[in-house]
């Protein structure tokens, strides 16, 4: 890791009051939680079709082949023992220092609460809320995992519920995106970490950064790295703890 850079950041982070962290599936899979998009999708004998990931979690896929959605929804969306790593709580105490006002994540884990961040706006939802589609019963992730059969019905009413991850083909929650743009657009520090930006709408929003220090941390190289003030290709985790324990 280069200390130079990590000095920096440190500067950087001393000198800002308004930090907003962005955050992608880079952020999760220090906690063993592979991007789905890393699967090969799933081969449905029941239809004969290779199925890409992207397919699987479309809204499309949903309504017609639900047993095959919830399969794979299930195995390789949902990881109920993951817990928190060095990034998620390295955030959560600069928040709780009054420099860090809002984490946006693409994830739909829900580490950065469990880690203790409290303004946390979930672009993609979450899978620890599920909604029957009928009477709107509300199940939290126990509860939904714990409804009999491969595609989950609601005990009250019969109907089949939806977990409240927004799929392919859906819209991004209008309050979400309203909180987000808000938030970055206030910012005078963006740290962008673990995300090759590649996934849009949500990429976009950093069009609204008009801040001082545009930050990025990713393993790889991404599109907005020519904007950037400081670029650190590590690991999200190990940087984030060096840099804000010692602040």
């Amino acid at each position: 890791m280069n200390d130079k850079k990590i000095e920096q950041l440190k500067s950087f982070i001393d000198e800002s009051k308004n930090i907003v962290f962005f955050g992608g599936a880079g952020v999760s899979t220090e906690s063993n939680i592979p991007d789905f998009r890393s699967s090969d999708g799933l081969f449905s004998r029941q239809l004969n079709q290779h199925f890409s990931p992207e397919e699987l979690v479309s809204h499309t896929f949903y309504k017609r082949y639900p047993e095959d959605f919830f399969k794979f929804y299930k195995e390789n969306m949902i990881y109920p023992n993951a817990k928190p790593n060095k990034a998620h709580l390295a955030l959560a105490r600069l928040e709780a220092q009054g420099k860090l006002k809002a984490v946006i994540t693409q994830n739909i884990d829900g580490l950065h609460q469990k880690a203790g961040s409290k303004t946390v706006y979930e672009l993609h939802g979450t899978v620890n809320s599920n909604t029957c589609e009928q009477c709107s019963a509300q199940y939290n992730l126990d509860e939904f995992l714990k409804l009999p059969g491969l595609v989950p019905h609601c005990s009250e009413c019969g109907a089949r519920v939806k977990p409240d991850v927004v799929l392919y083909g859906e819209s991004l929650n209008e309050d979400t995106i309203v909180n987000s743009i808000n938030a970055i657009s206030k910012a005078d520090m963006l740290i962008v970490g673990g995300t090759s930006l590649v996934v849009y709408p949500a990429a976009g929003f950093l069009s609204y950064f008009s801040g001082k220090y545009l930050v990025l941390i990713n393993k790889s190289s991404t599109m907005m790295d020519k904007d950037a003030n400081l670029i650190i290709n590590d690991s999200i985790g190990s940087v984030l703890d060096k840099t804000i324990n010692d602040i």
